[in-house]
């Protein structure tokens, strides 16, 4: 497990931006468990913020977090629908965030979806 000063110094290393690196560890966790809660109760922005999201995960698996969102990740993989559709390229291979969108999609994000060819 990562130091929070071993986070903040990979962000910064990386060039993160500054509210990113502040925010530090628990931060990102936490911004990881809004997103999640926002796609459980039905995730209704658009294409491009659902997919800065992603980015946010990749983060936290480029930080080293992966062991300590383990949980969260856990209920948004069981919110994911057409898990053979690739929906963004966060970073690392094959990350499974990568795949699929929530089955409960609307709004914005399934309209940008389909526009996309993607549902």
């Amino acid at each position: 497990m990562q130091t929070d000063a071993e986070v903040e110094a990979y962000l910064r290393e990386n060039g993160y931006p500054e509210q990113v690196c502040i925010s530090g560890r628990a931060g990102l966790i936490a911004q990881w468990g809004e997103f999640v809660g926002k796609v459980e109760r039905g995730y209704t922005m658009s294409l491009e913020a659902y997919r800065k999201h992603l980015d946010l995960r990749a983060i936290l698996a480029l930080a080293g977090l992966d062991g300590q969102v383990q949980e969260l990740d856990g209920r948004f993989e069981r919110m994911l629908t057409a898990r053979h559709t690739r929906v963004w390229e966060s970073g690392p291979a094959n990350a499974f965030w990568d795949f699929g969108y929530p089955r409960n999609a609307s709004g914005n994000l399934l309209k940008d979806l389909k526009v996309e060819g993607l549902a």
